[in-house]
């Protein structure tokens, strides 16, 4: 009978601290720390170099807020139907609020229904929804960004001849805006640059690569092509390589250490950085904010710098840059 009681309590410790290590990975709505808030973050992806500064811009903020939050993205930004059951679970969590970064502005909107009626309340960053319940959006002004693109483009290529612009998707806002802003840019400020139809390669490297030497086998007398991420613009720069091309001039956008290397080398002319530190940091201190009941401006401007041989190595760009 003793041995029964003894075998009984190791039981419950043990299911005590599987309850517990579940709270610790977000499985819990209120967390292993009892009255400690906790924060879903679900991100556009894990793909690239951007993604985790903006975790790590997350966690620093998290610590020092004195909550906890889980961090999570599908495998790629094609991954929509993914995001959807990362989202749909986050939510099934009951989080004291939610940071969500949608691939597809119109799928999640039901899903920010859900949020509302939870009272669960959602910070949208990078990317924008289209829903109003969001109560704030922390994210680059992507269309002033890409228009930042497009004039150091033309002033590169002397403000004529052809170019062409390779996108990483045309569902999400930050992909629409990126295209947008150089678009509107060139138009308004460029009469004598032709703009190509946009193209659209997911942020995926090789399919972007593959798009770029379709467009250079069409259209040899190209002088400069756009990469609208940083899967785009590596992609662009290894398209041009393989299709044996030169002299054709390659603005970016993002980081990571791959660019970083095209502009040290020259293989690349500049790229547009964010802040995607500051953008994490941006999300989880809104969203402390909101939890407290604090009223929040409908949107968190993270800021963007344009980067090249130039100014790389300067502690401003360096402080934004990842690798």
């Amino acid at each position: 009978m003793k041995r029964n009681r003894i075998l009984a309590t190791i039981a419950v410790a043990a299911l005590a601290l599987v309850a517990s290590g579940c709270g610790d990975d977000g499985d819990g709505g209120t967390g292993s720390g009892g009255d400690q808030k906790y924060i879903a973050i679900v991100s556009k992806g894990f793909q690239h170099q951007f993604w985790q500064a903006v975790k790590k811009g997350a966690e620093d903020e998290a610590a020092k807020q004195g909550v906890r939050i889980t961090f999570e993205g599908p495998a790629t930004e094609a991954d929509i139907e993914a995001q959807t059951t990362m989202l749909t679970n986050a939510l099934a969590k009951k989080p004291d609020a939610i940071g969500f970064a949608a691939l597809d502005s119109k799928a999640a909107a039901p899903l920010m229904e859900q949020a509302k009626s939870a009272n669960i309340p959602v910070i949208a960053f990078d990317s924008g929804v289209d829903s109003d319940v969001p109560l704030t959006t922390a994210a680059t002004d992507n269309k002033a960004a890409a228009g930042e693109a497009a004039k150091h483009l033309s002033e590169l290529i002397g403000g004529s001849g052809k170019v062409a612009l390779v996108v990483h998707d045309q569902t999400s806002v930050t992909g629409r805006d990126r295209r947008d802003g150089f678009l509107d840019w060139m138009k308004t400020n460029a009469p004598g640059i032709q703009v190509l139809p946009a193209q659209y390669g997911g942020g995926d490297q090789a399919k972007s690569a593959d798009i770029t030497k379709s467009i250079l086998r069409a259209n040899p007398d190209i002088k400069g092509i756009y990469g609208a991420n940083e899967g785009s613009a590596i992609g662009v720069i290894k398209g041009i390589e393989e299709a044996g091309k030169s002299g054709v001039v390659v603005v970016g956008f993002d980081s990571g250490q791959a660019q970083i290397d095209a502009i040290k080398n020259g293989t690349e002319a500049g790229a547009i950085t964010q802040n995607p530190v500051g953008m994490g940091a941006a999300v989880v201190k809104a969203a402390v904010e909101a939890i407290n009941g604090q009223t929040l401006p409908k949107t968190i401007d993270t800021g963007f710098y344009w980067y090249d041989k130039t100014n790389i190595d300067s502690p401003e760009i360096q402080a934004v840059l990842y690798k």
